[in-house]
């Protein structure tokens, strides 16, 4: 009974270890994923500034 409450704790150590780990595939995906947003964020940057200056000038000209 021993031996086998051993292993079993063994292997349930085992898993919660590796599941905490940050491994090169998770590195990997992460870096997928940032690719895309580095890429479109200064056209969504402009795209914002130049929609907040068009609603300012609109406001402006409402007020008047």
């Amino acid at each position: 009974m021993k031996e086998w409450w051993n292993r079993k704790k063994n292997k349930t150590r085992k898993g919660k270890k590796s599941s905490s780990d940050y491994t090169v595939l998770d590195g990997f995906l992460d870096a997928l994923f940032m690719i895309p947003e580095l890429i479109f964020l200064p056209f969504r940057l402009i795209f914002w500034l130049f929609r907040g200056v068009g609603r300012l000038f609109n406001n402006m000209f409402d007020f008047i």
